[in-house]
């Protein structure tokens, strides 16, 4: 659920962007992050099995307040952009599959998503939410639809076109900060506890050691098999706008729904269908994982009760989060924001964010005070901090550029 939600309509236009603009020349992030990507995510899984608790509670625990505040309020602001640019995105889609209102679509969109997320039994929704993820096979299936030069695709991969042009950095940062992306930290590691309290016989490893080698086998499993997913799609939609949009000289792609429109006279109706589909489709799983995420990281940083297994009733704040941040979203939609703008820059903004999160995780799972006899392996240490150096390199190189 967790890599299926990072291909969200706001990452399905990051990925066109830089597959319009750039053709192949960016297709090499995406195999540079999956193991960066699948690692920092483990980690962000076992601190929320071991400890009980997700990453912003243990933040809470264990950094001055002052840190804690500053991360969730970043965090939360993203992610109200990214629900506005998905509503708008899944609205747009649908407009163009069966015309009709997109204001109406975008409420319709916004008041379902939270009234599944409020109302229904937690492991119903789940389940709802795993079958979404077939969702992006539709990336899968645009790709055998138009013809593909591989050559050109394992040149591009092997030999990337580097530069250190402003707007080629910033589109790596965006790449970057889409695929790596803080929100799905917490979201992960607070999905761990959540199935952790629901099973009578679950306790965090912390205290159950007995349970770890099983659980730990399936984070692992889960994980690298739900990021290669993540990233794969997201090789497949950059693959697919390269050889369609660049190959044609269509290069300035703002939206997902336009990435979609414009492939119609390219390569088919039915690489169109199925593409505006796609966006509704990772749209409905996106925007549950979003709001979800920043309720937890503001529920867990004020002393909220928080979950989605709770009754509405008990925990109020944190449902009312929810609500909050849809409405927000929706309102995007409707007022004098430039979303495109907006969700760019929240790309961006992630990625910045994501280094001071995960140093702080690293430093979390490394200390047996927290961890207790389960602190990080050494394969997981290099890889986290690998990942770390590598956001910290791209985010560097930008800001360089910017100020030269």
């Amino acid at each position: 659920m967790t890599g299926a939600s990072d291909d969200d309509p706001s990452g399905i236009a990051t990925y066109s962007q830089a597959g319009a603009q750039f053709g192949y020349g960016l297709a090499w992030t995406l195999i540079l992050t999956y193991p960066l990507m699948a690692a920092i995510q483990e980690i962000s899984a076992i601190i929320g099995r071991v400890t009980g608790h997700g990453i912003a509670g243990n933040l809470r625990r264990h950094y001055p307040p002052l840190t804690i505040n500053t991360i969730v309020l970043l965090l939360v602001a993203a992610n109200v952009v990214n629900i506005g640019a998905d509503l708008g995105a899944m609205a747009a889609a649908l407009g163009l599959l069966i015309g009709g209102p997109q204001w109406l679509y975008v409420l319709l969109f916004g008041a379902g998503s939270a009234a599944l997320q409020i109302f229904i039994p937690y492991r119903r929704y789940v389940s709802i939410l795993k079958w979404l993820t077939l969702s992006l096979f539709a990336y899968v299936a645009t790709v055998f639809a138009i013809p593909i030069p591989w050559g050109e695709l394992g040149h591009a991969i092997v030999h990337p076109p580097l530069s250190l042009n402003a707007d080629y950095l910033v589109a790596v940062v965006a790449v970057f900060g889409t695929t790596i992306s803080p929100y799905l930290f917490f979201w992960q590691a607070d999905q761990e506890v959540e199935e952790e309290k629901g099973d009578p016989r679950a306790q965090p490893l912390k205290k159950a050691p007995g349970q770890a080698p099983e659980e730990l086998r399936r984070i692992r499993l889960d994980t690298y098999i739900g990021m290669l997913l993540s990233n794969g799609v997201a090789l497949f939609i950059i693959i697919t706008t390269a050889a369609t949009l660049h190959a044609h000289g269509v290069t300035d792609i703002q939206t997902s729904a336009q990435a979609a429109e414009a492939l119609r006279p390219i390569a088919g109706t039915f690489a169109f269908a199925v593409f505006a589909l796609g966006i509704i489709g990772t749209g409905l799983l996106a925007l549950p994982v979003l709001a979800g995420s920043a309720a937890y990281a503001l529920g867990e940083a004020r002393r909220w009760p928080v979950g989605l297994a709770r009754p509405p009733m008990q925990a109020k704040a944190f449902y009312g989060a929810i609500l909050l941040a849809m409405a927000v979203g929706a309102a995007m939609n409707v007022v004098d924001i430039d979303p495109v703008k907006a969700l760019f820059w929240s790309a961006v903004i992630n990625g910045l964010v994501a280094v001071p999160v995960i140093v702080m995780m690293m430093r979390m799972a490394s200390r047996r005070d927290i961890m207790g006899g389960f602190i990080l392996s050494p394969g997981l240490r290099i890889l986290g901090w690998a990942c770390m150096a590598a956001m910290a390199l791209v985010d560097t190189a930008m800001v360089v550029t910017w100020v030269i």
